[in-house]
């Protein structure tokens, strides 16, 4: 039996993070480990499906954000600081107090903003130490550390390796947003709109037919499903469950306030 539909990038964020909060390694460290969800609007969709917890804003739970038609940060005063779980319970901890305790059963979920055919993730960052991904990867690596990337197939991208030889704070010329570069992630699970079926319906054939729309389905992917009558009908009941998700909405700094790109500068 097969069947196509339609999912807005917020649809998709829902269904990426259902399948997040089902993955083995998430539901062990809920009832013993800590769970860093660090910040992406994608990551504020998988707090909820773990906490349990209703983020209004989710454009406000995270540092780095497109809107507006520009690279930039939120509204710093307004930004939700990431969530960390202890034992599945919300505890008050800075990154730098996680990672001297975290240990490879231990989760760490952090999004992507690019995708690429071989399954390299890419994460842009506009901070000098390479951010949230800069400061940790060497630490999650060397412990095996269960980090989960979660990224919709809106953000295909040709090649993450490319992208990253191309981008660089200090090595761009101009830059209509914040200056950035890109981190290549090789390591770690992904999961995507993909995987996420997989996992929630028991599916084993999955494909990405096509991308974008208008009207407020900028964004939205179009999928094929494949399997028994029973794995599609549970396929097509969990899409209408998740089917009306409102969009994303966040701020982005006021250029005022800013002056670290050409567009802000008025140049």
């Amino acid at each position: 039996m097969k069947a196509i539909f339609t999912l807005t990038s917020s649809e998709s964020k829902r269904l990426i993070a259902r399948a997040v909060a089902q993955l083995p390694v998430v539901k062990a460290a809920m009832k013993k480990g800590y769970i860093y969800i660090a910040g992406g609007t994608t990551n504020a969709f998988i707090a909820e499906e773990l906490t349990k917890i209703k983020i209004s804003v989710k454009g406000d739970y995270t540092a780095g954000v497109i809107t507006k038609g520009i690279h930039c940060v939120t509204d710093a005063s307004r930004r939700i600081q990431p969530i960390v779980l202890k034992d599945g319970q919300p505890v008050e901890m800075a990154l730098s107090e996680l990672l001297e305790v975290i240990s490879g059963r231990d989760v760490f979920i952090k999004g992507g903003n690019a995708i690429d055919p071989e399954g390299n993730v890419g994460i842009m960052v506009g901070e000098g130490w390479g951010g949230t991904i800069g400061r940790s990867m060497g630490r999650l690596m060397a412990l095996g550390t269960n980090l989960i990337l979660p990224v919709g197939l809106e953000k295909l991208v040709s090649s993450v390796k490319a992208a990253s030889k191309f981008a660089g704070i200090d090595k761009v010329d101009y830059t209509l947003g914040m200056p950035i570069g890109v981190i290549p992630v090789s390591y770690g699970t992904v999961i995507t709109e993909l995987e996420a079926l997989k996992i929630l319906a028991d599916l084993e054939d999955v494909i990405h037919i096509g991308s974008g729309g208008i009207g407020g389905s900028e964004g939205a992917v179009t999928l094929g499903i494949e399997g028994t009558e029973k794995e599609v009908k549970k396929a097509i009941e969990l899409i209408k469950e998740i089917k009306g998700e409102p969009p994303v909405h966040g701020t982005k700094r006021k250029c005022s306030e800013c002056g670290t790109c050409h567009f802000g500068r008025g140049k």
